[in-house]
């Protein structure tokens, strides 16, 4: 039988249901603009949902501690000393473990490792159930004399709310995840008045990638947030302060010094935390009755210091501008440290952010009083940035909190010095964060290092095998079949070509035994078989991964290159391709040398 010339109408871009993208710098699309909308409405509710927790810890703490029915925040400085003080906690860790055993137990814990949790492995989805209860027991726990936050909660309730909204529409996983951090950033945002650190702390915690389909929906809502805040909480930083301080030339080491300190005081916590973690698994006992006994360790330690119960801002605010003593502030770190480690790791609901921000504060505060510049506030503010930065692993979060929840920008390059010092401490010290830990513990491993995907910043005819083993489309398919039988193949399968070396298909040895036991087969040529079969082809200029794309999609381990405009075959790419590339991708970070040494060597 004659060969037959290959039709030009055939596509020899089948890619089986993938579409091709042009090059470029982003693969973001017009739909980010329906996210951007879905933002602002995610961005308002986030920031109602922060006003509606801060507003119910402050009712909880006022009916709790004074018997009043009002949700303007108090201090517990003044609480009187009495055996309600160790009752309280101890009643509202009953409630919230009944909560947790008999609602949901996602409550448990400080909001953002069970937020990175629902991303990760249950495709950005939270139920109603815990939109409702994590605000609801960190109330009861923070109003009962819990030293928690709200942010980690607020973390978590906003992640909800975004989370609900957009399993209402036909959304993909990652857009829900967009909208989860949405609503997380919208919330922290509302509380601290930090819409630059809220985004910060979704590039750096949350989104797990860095994209625009991602960021500028989470900074949208950010932004409706701090709009709706003047209205909610009021206008200006939460803590306005103005240093003026002038440090020596060397100050900046100084400031890395800061950063050391704190840096070893994140991983000392970080190591008690999971320590202590350990012992309550250990007790005999179901976890619905431990955030009672951490409720015990809160109020014995009330009793020593009061002003270790509850959130803390107050103290944040003078140590800031220097409004307390030497002894209170030593009393409050360690109290306020110990109940922190014990509630914390009891299970009960509360956020981190509040406590790490008191305890970098109070020791950035103890060593300033020895540091140049007068004015121990500064120290304070740079051990908070740093025991934050160091301890969440986000340092640029660390940094611009600090600023923004202050207003003084002058602070910027110490903050910046003590919280990346930090931060290399703690990765070093730690195979990972206090909010990860949790996560290895329950069987997910994560990663928190970007970078560029390999596979997307090559090219296929970067890696394709250009001399490429064919077969004419004018073989009979008896002779085929000889061949595949026979011990002259070298690969299991190989592409078809007409005379013009334009792809006809690709022939295995399964399909030639297939169409051996076909009578009608007598005479036919592989052109005949081929002819009208759809091929999965890259082209040239097609990405690695898309390449991958298509090999998952047709479950095949060998794709054809072929010239977008001819059809002519120019490469085939197989796995260990794939496979190649991603080593000498390895070899590029691990393999070192000194070029101009071995240079030097070379030309002697």
């Amino acid at each position: 039988m004659s060969d037959h010339p290959l039709p030009q109408s055939r596509p020899h871009n089948f890619t089986g249901g993938l579409s091709r993208r042009e090059a470029g710098d982003f693969t973001t699309d017009r739909r980010v603009l329906l996210l951007i909308a879905m933002a602002v409405v995610v961005g308002t509710g986030g920031a109602f949902a922060a006003w509606v927790l801060v507003s119910l810890i402050a009712l909880v703490t006022n009916v709790v501690w004074f018997g009043h029915i009002t949700v303007v925040a108090p201090s517990l400085g003044h609480v009187p000393r009495s055996f309600w003080m160790v009752l309280a906690p101890v009643i509202g860790g009953l409630i919230i473990g009944l909560m947790a055993r008999f609602g949901s137990e996602k409550i448990r814990g400080h909001g953002i490792p069970e937020a990175i949790e629902a991303i990760l492995i249950g495709g950005s989805r939270m139920s109603p159930k815990v939109a409702i209860l994590k605000p609801l027991s960190s109330a009861i726990s923070i109003g009962t004399g819990g030293p928690f936050g709200a942010e980690g909660p607020i973390i978590m309730t906003g992640g909800a709310i975004g989370s609900l909204f957009a399993q209402f529409f036909h959304m993909s996983s990652a857009e829900r995840k967009t909208l989860l951090v949405a609503g997380a950033a919208a919330g922290m945002t509302a509380i601290f008045g930090s819409p630059i650190a809220a985004v910060m702390l979704a590039v750096e915690l949350l989104l797990f990638e860095w994209k625009p389909r991602s960021f500028i929906p989470v900074a949208v809502a950010a932004c409706v947030s701090i709009c709706w805040r003047p209205l909610l909480f009021g206008t200006g930083p939460l803590f306005p302060t103005s240093f003026h301080v002038h440090l020596p030339w060397w100050g900046i080491f100084l400031c890395a010094a800061m950063g050391v300190v704190s840096g070893l005081q994140s991983g000392l916590l970080t190591t008690l935390l999971y320590k202590i973690e350990d012992i309550f698994e250990r007790l005999p006992i179901h976890w619905m009755w431990w955030p009672a006994i951490g409720g015990v360790v809160i109020g014995l330690g009330g009793l020593v210091e009061p002003r270790a119960l509850g959130v803390g801002y107050d103290i944040i605010a003078d140590l800031l501008h220097n409004h307390i003593a030497a002894e209170a502030v030593l009393a409050i770190l360690l109290v306020k440290s110990g109940i922190w480690l014990v509630a914390l790791s009891s299970g009960t609901s509360g956020g981190v952010l509040a406590p790490l921000l008191i305890f970098g504060g109070a020791l950035g505060w103890l060593v300033g009083l020895v540091m140049p510049g007068g004015d121990a506030g500064f120290w304070a503010l740079l051990g908070m940035a740093a025991m934050m930065g160091g301890t969440m692993r986000a340092p640029l979060t660390g940094t611009f909190f600090a600023v923004e929840i202050t207003g003084d920008i002058s602070t910027l390059v110490p903050l910046l010095a003590a919280t990346v010092v930090a931060y290399a401490v703690t990765v070093l010290l730690l195979k990972r964060s206090i909010l990860t830990e949790k996560i290895a513990r329950r069987g997910q491993h994560i990663t928190r290092e970007y970078g560029i995907d390999p596979f997307e910043l090559t090219r296929a005819g970067e890696i394709m095998i250009a001399k490429v083993d064919t077969l004419p489309s004018s073989m009979p398919v008896s002779e085929a079949y000889d061949f595949f039988t026979s011990g002259q193949k070298t690969h299991r399968m190989y592409p078809v070509v007409d005379p013009g070396h334009r792809l006809v298909g690709v022939a295995s040895r399964a399909d030639t035994l297939r169409w051996k036991t076909e009578a009608e087969t007598e005479g036919e040529t592989l052109h005949d078989k081929l002819s009208d079969a759809s091929i999965a082809v890259g082209h040239p200029q097609d990405t690695v991964g898309f390449i991958a794309d298509l090999m998952l999609n047709g479950d095949t381990g060998r794709i054809p290159i072929t010239d977008p405009d001819t059809g002519a075959i120019v490469g085939l790419i197989a796995r260990k391709d794939l496979l190649r590339l991603r080593s000498s991708m390895r070899s590029s970070e691990d393999q070192r040398s000194a070029y101009f040494g071995n240079r030097a060597t070379s030309e002697q």
